[in-house]
């Protein structure tokens, strides 16, 4: 049995890229679609500047997502999950797996909580994702499909900035989760919403705009590539 109580089940929320996998898996799809010729040259460009942009959290997010779905817009839903899957287990999981990672999520599990994905990236790999570290539930950005083909409209809000939040808490409402005794781990400045939502903000190798709040707000700060990462993660359980 999870943690319980008048509020609600314990849940650990876990961002993906930069958390439970040590790259921006933007950035290596966008490498896979520029190899077989699906993108151009200046797409790419104009797609790295967004990842940059993205980054800060400088990005115009509901625009950043039209001009990637552009390049799907039309394809059949399933040959994208097929690709996907593809890349993900080829490319993604076998080189970039965070080290540490797995270990808070199992001693969460360890505990009852409620394990979450909470990511930006599409629903094709969250699903993947999710099964592939053994979590409950994900919680992700979505894209229109009708009659088994994208449209190129996402659909919203985009999992990414307040939009975290408002997902997370339907999300808790849904499945009774007590979001102020819960935990979130995250690496980008991008998650500050969400950090400052849950009760248990969780920094792991954090950017330095999100070490900085971190530190000002006494958040835990983690680094799971270090070996005493272990012993900080049942101390801070």
């Amino acid at each position: 049995m999870g943690e319980s109580s008048p509020g609600g089940r314990v849940a650990a929320f876990f961002d993906l890229d930069g958390t439970l996998l040590s790259a921006n898996s933007a950035r290596l799809w966008l490498q896979r679609e520029r190899r077989r010729g699906r993108v151009t040259f200046w797409q790419t460009v104009k797609a790295v500047g967004f990842l940059g942009a993205y980054h800060v959290g400088a990005v115009d997010i509901e625009h950043a997502t039209r001009e990637a779905l552009r390049t799907i817009r039309g394809e059949r839903e399933e040959n994208v999950r097929a690709w996907t899957r593809e890349w993900f287990e080829a490319e993604v999981v076998p080189r970039h797996e965070a080290r540490g990672g797995r270990a808070f999520v199992e001693a969460h599990r360890s505990r009852g909580h409620r394990l979450v994905l909470l990511t930006s990236t599409s629903p094709y790999e969250s699903d993947l994702a999710a099964r592939y570290f053994g979590l409950d539930a994900f919680l992700c950005s979505r894209y229109e499909v009708v009659d088994g083909r994208f449209t190129g409209e996402p659909v919203m809000p985009l999992c990414y900035g307040a939009g975290k939040v408002t997902l997370a808490e339907a999300f808790a409402e849904r499945e009774g989760i007590d979001l102020d005794r819960s935990y979130f781990y995250s690496d980008s400045n991008t998650d500050l919403p969400m950090l400052r939502r849950v009760g248990r903000p969780r920094v792991v190798n954090p950017d330095a705009r999100l070490r900085w709040v971190a530190r000002r707000h006494r958040w835990t700060v983690l680094d799971w590539s270090r070996p005493g990462g272990r012993l900080a993660l049942e101390a801070d359980l």
